[in-house]
């Protein structure tokens, strides 16, 4: 019960800190006994002491699995639950730690999008803690295995870096997970580029037009008003999973007024979120509460980048593989 109480009050505390969790993002695991705890796909860790957001499943069926090379085993419940287990099950099972944390923090995702980002972290890392890295993969079995080759490659690695994703950390409690990634995020923090002008809405403007209303949170709309961010909306956009899964696979970006609403006269296209230089960000009704929190992380990581820094975005093949995957639509739903 101790475990279970200082856990949860943990992922409330970083569950409401954009900069190391968005919307139902990120994920939290313990181990009592033959259970894994771990938290359900599409619940949030903010609402940690709120709902009953964790569910047990059979420890020793995973890693049975796993030892013998099985990374297509499903988890399996203990008991009844209305919930499933989070994508990133796996991942936690494999990881020999008490408790594990899968983050997507800002100031870490900031390094992991670049190219050359081993190299990179490992100059500002030093030997502060052992930690070890793979390439991209696509969540849940893919990348539990590279995780696994991973941490045979550094054995007692802590902190796993994963490429365009985030950071997984394992501890024997909440304190030295709270101490290992303090260090990571306090190396890593990068300042922010300085904001550029506000928009100024005229009285006839795009928010009283085709139901498109600009958004609430002024940095978001620094990726319209900021030349060098819009510059790279195009070319940088499919930075990490979550992204791709709930803002889509590629940005509506326009250079004029006159050319968004030349746009959508002739084809009909209206996209949930537009991007219009030099005007402002604008997104329709129905987008939610949790695309906000992926387009303000994304706003976050590339607002971050030094200037002309060369990032990886994921491929076709790879973002179609995110969008045509029931365990996302599973998980978007509930976030609605």
């Amino acid at each position: 019960m101790r475990m279970k109480t200082s856990i949860t009050n943990y992922c409330a505390a970083i569950g409401a800190d954009p900069l190391l969790v968005q919307g139902a993002g990120g994920n939290v695991s313990w181990k009592s006994g033959d259970t894994l705890w771990v938290k359900a796909s599409g619940t949030c860790l903010a609402d940690a002491q709120r709902n009953d957001i964790f569910v047990p499943v059979d420890l020793p069926h995973l890693t049975s699995a796993l030892s013998s090379g099985d990374f297509s085993v499903i988890p399996r419940l203990r008991g009844q639950s209305p919930l499933r287990p989070s994508i990133e099950t796996l991942l936690h099972a494999l990881m020999p730690h008490q408790v594990v944390v899968h983050l997507h923090a800002v100031e870490i995702l900031a390094w992991l999008v670049r190219n050359n980002y081993e190299r990179d972290i490992g100059a500002a890392l030093g030997s502060r803690l052992r930690w070890t890295s793979t390439g991209y993969h696509k969540p849940g079995a893919a990348l539990a295995q590279a995780v696994n080759t991973a941490l045979d490659n550094v054995p007692g690695a802590g902190a796993v870096l994963l490429q365009n994703h985030g950071v997984v950390i394992g501890g024997a409690d909440v304190d030295e997970i709270r101490h290992q990634l303090r260090t990571i995020t306090d190396l890593l923090t990068v300042r922010p580029r300085p904001p550029v002008s506000a928009p100024q809405y005229e009285p006839l403007s795009i928010a009283d037009y085709e139901s498109y209303k600009p958004v609430a949170d002024p940095f978001i709309h620094q990726l319209a008003m900021d030349t060098t961010l819009f510059n790279r909306l195009s070319s940088s956009w499919a930075l990490c999973p979550d992204h791709v899964v709930f803002l889509g696979a590629r940005p509506a970006c326009y250079s004029s007024m006159d050319g968004f609403r030349s746009e959508i006269a002739d084809s009909g296209f209206r996209p949930a979120l537009i991007f219009i230089r030099d005007v402002g960000v604008f997104t329709q009704a129905n987008f939610n509460a949790g695309q906000m929190a992926q387009l303000r992380c994304y706003y976050d990581v590339l607002a971050r980048q030094p200037e002309g820094a060369e990032v990886n975005v994921l491929n076709n093949d790879q973002i179609a593989e995110l969008l045509d995957w029931d365990a996302e639509r599973y998980r978007i739903k509930l976030m609605q």
